[in-house]
């Protein structure tokens, strides 16, 4: 288990969730927010997306009072991305993460928030992040939302940064700052 509250759980993804992750992402509905109506993901290609190569990257499973309700995912962001961000400083402990709520009636009641409140606490205090990024399309309202609740804030417009629906979309580079960096 990487982090548990009284409720929520975040665990290491195991080879039997692939089942659940090729439920959530062939669902119209998920992928509306997660890569795209137009790209659902069969078993093969989660077996190749999410149980390949990670270089570097923790993938796992969330639960909610133990059951299964989607997936998240974070990683030390790499020097390629660190250069398209804007972040030059190669001492610094920067982290991306990734997430979606895979189970639709568990949307829109603040456990999306607990979510990446655990997250961001576990990135500073286990694994010593100055800085943890995102990039959420623009139109995404409501994942914004949640993210500027937790303490993230918008630097730096991306434009046509990600492929979605047939096009490519703006997204906001999003980050939260560890309160021991200087400004």
């Amino acid at each position: 288990m990487i982090v548990k509250s009284e409720r929520l759980a975040i665990r290491e993804l195991s080879e039997d969730d692939k089942f659940l992750l090729a439920k959530w992402l062939s669902d119209p509905e998920v992928l509306q927010f997660y890569e795209g109506r137009d790209r659902p993901l069969d078993l093969a290609q989660v077996e190749e997306d999410f149980y390949g190569e990670a270089d570097g990257e923790t993938r796992c499973l969330i639960l909610y009072d133990e059951a299964p309700i989607g997936y998240m995912q974070f990683y030390p962001v790499v020097e390629e991305e660190r250069r398209i961000y804007g972040y030059s400083d190669p001492a610094e402990i920067l982290f991306g993460m990734d997430q979606f709520i895979g189970e639709p009636m568990y949307w829109n009641k603040g456990i999306g928030t607990q979510l990446v409140e655990m997250i961001v606490a576990y990135l500073v205090d286990e694994k010593s992040a100055d800085r943890i990024v995102m990039d959420p399309q623009t139109w995404n309202e409501r994942a914004i939302r949640c993210y500027e609740k937790c303490g993230f804030k918008k630097v730096k417009l991306l434009p046509k940064h990600e492929w979605h629906e047939g096009e490519y979309r703006d997204c906001w580079l999003i980050e939260y700052r560890n309160e021991r960096i200087e400004i």
